[in-house]
């Protein structure tokens, strides 16, 4: 059977134990990429990492209790420690000088270890049930059945409830908890709620990603869903989407190569959004980050270009003038690329006219050229009547102002400085297509 034919197969979910599998995994990522979002908002990422080593001595304690490996007692009884070392963060954080990256440290590594113990002291019990039951550390989403699917969903589905019903006020306190007290709104108690809900996220997603991963399956969807959006409303969106597709494709890998289990490879999928995220998200890639630096650059050289055209021909109001590629670059520190490149874009903006290998302003680059000349100026203005900078020192920082206004601010700065006429070097300050759209 070939990969096609096992594609075909793992997507019609014709066998039972991948439904299960399937159904869990998506689920857990659901939930648990949703539910992150306010964790990663409210700076505790590594909550989700204490919480789930947390739970570790509870799987073992359920068992010892109950002495089997039922999944409903095991998920209980590592919610009920998971739940204490939250108290604990919270207490030895409320009550101490210990900062909250230390509590978390020392949470996750008192609890581990207690849960190392007893999985070791069950291990050596010679209880032939207990087999398995270290699988808890990595996950074994393959073990999922019926049973656990269906418990899994109930308390994901519940979880995704509560955050759908009270969004707004979990977004407040995410955000702004001083201003919901104000409000009158019981902070403790939403914050009770909220941390339940991810003791129960990370509780639920034992069995399937264990305890060493399960933070990742936690913050990583966040994470990527943050790089999109500025929207919580979209970010738990996005971030329940990622947790999804990591869930379906890490059991379609694990159902495509059997030797490797599914959690990991859930970690590594939402891993790969989360990098994908970071280099190509529109606003806060690194992609978007680099096109954007290249576009000012590009943007400032054509402004550069405009002003030394507007400045040569200020004083004899010639601004029609030809001048030839060698002499426009000999007025500032061009690169020829550059150069060649911003007298190409302004071409094509209809800012400059070319004849043979000579170049000037068209009508509508004068205006603009007046427009960075008069921004540069009115800044050594500010700099020097209101920093005191002395004259000699403004014309440098005014080059890199120039270029950060917005018409708004333009505006703002002129009715500051009393639409002044001359720079502190007494050279004109232009006003062309300005005063005469006023």
């Amino acid at each position: 059977m070939d990969w096609w034919d096992l594609t075909v197969r793992f997507f019609s979910l014709a066998d039972a134990n991948v439904r299960w599998v399937v159904f869990g995994s998506i689920l857990l990522g659901g939930a648990a990429g949703g539910l992150g979002c306010f964790a990663y908002l409210q700076k505790r990422s590594l909550m989700g990492d204490a919480l789930a080593h947390a739970a570790l001595p509870g799987v073992g304690l359920a068992f010892l209790v109950v002495g089997r490996k039922d999944f409903l007692a095991l998920l209980l009884g590592a919610s009920i420690t998971g739940w204490l070392g939250a108290l604990a963060i919270n207490y030895i954080v409320r009550e101490s000088k210990i900062k909250l990256d230390a509590a978390l440290g020392i949470v996750l590594t008192v609890f581990f270890g207690l849960g190392i113990v007893i999985l070791t002291y069950i291990q050596k019990s010679g209880s032939g049930s207990q087999s398995g039951l270290d699988k808890f550390l990595f996950g074994q989403a393959a073990a999922m059945g019926r049973n656990d699917v269906v418990i899994l969903g109930i308390v994901a589905l519940t979880m995704l409830a509560v955050v759908a019903l009270g969004f707004s006020k979990f977004k407040l306190i995410s955000f702004d908890p001083g201003f919901g007290r104000s409000l009158g709104m019981q902070v403790g108690l939403l914050q009770f709620v909220l941390t339940t809900m991810i003791v129960f996220a990370v509780t639920i997603g034992l069995q399937a990603v264990g305890v060493v991963l399960m933070a990742a399956m936690l913050i990583t969807p966040a994470a990527a869903a943050r790089q999109w959006t500025d929207k919580l409303q979209r970010m738990v969106m996005l971030a329940s989407l990622f947790g999804i597709l990591s869930g379906l494709f890490g059991a379609y890998i694990s159902f495509l190569a059997p030797r490797f289990p599914t959690g990991p490879w859930m970690v590594i999928v939402v891993t790969a959004v989360f990098v994908l995220s970071v280099l190509f998200a529109p606003q806060r890639g690194v992609i978007s980050f680099i096109r954007q630096h290249y576009a000012n650059r590009r943007r400032m050289t054509r402004e550069h270009v405009l002003k030394v055209l507007f400045k040569a021909g200020q004083d004899s109001r010639q601004w029609k003038t030809y001048y030839p590629v060698d002499q426009i670059k000999r007025m500032w520190s061009f690169t020829q690329h550059e150069l060649n490149a911003a007298l190409a874009g302004l071409q094509k903006q209809g800012m400059m006219e070319k004849s043979g290998g000579m170049y000037r302003l068209s009508d509508d680059g004068i205006t603009e050229g007046a427009r960075v000349t008069r921004l540069h100026r009115l800044w050594e203005v500010y700099l020097s009547r209101y920093l005191e900078l002395p004259e000699d020192h403004v014309h440098r920082d005014a080059e890199d102002m120039e270029h950060i206004i917005t018409p708004e601010m333009e505006a703002r700065l002129e009715e500051l400085l009393e639409h002044p006429e001359y720079d502190p070097h007494r050279q004109e300050i232009p006003y062309i297509g300005k005063r005469s759209q006023a």
